[in-house]
């Protein structure tokens, strides 16, 4: 049996920032059963704390930064308009 993996969209965030929550809460509902969302602490490694610092939340596709501080629905769309079409 062979299971196709779903693409993954990552959130760079820190707990208690009220912008990635925001962030969380806008794009679950657009990417729901399409990507899947894996949200990081960048608390959690050094690496990351230098890297994004305060200008969280940092939204990465695929590699590619799609868009920080509030969410891009456009670029969100257009991500599940090319991993519907592949």
């Amino acid at each position: 049996m062979c299971s196709e993996e779903m693409s993954q969209i990552r959130i760079y965030s820190r707990p208690g920032c009220h912008l990635c929550e925001k962030l969380v809460e806008d794009l679950l509902p657009r990417i729901r059963g399409k990507l899947e969302l894996e949200v990081v602490d960048i608390d959690t490694r050094p690496d990351w704390q230098v890297e994004y610092g305060t200008r969280i939340p940092v939204v990465e596709f695929d590699g590619k930064l799609i868009c920080q501080y509030s969410l891009d629905e456009d670029a969100i769309d257009r991500i599940l308009a090319d991993i519907s079409a592949s």
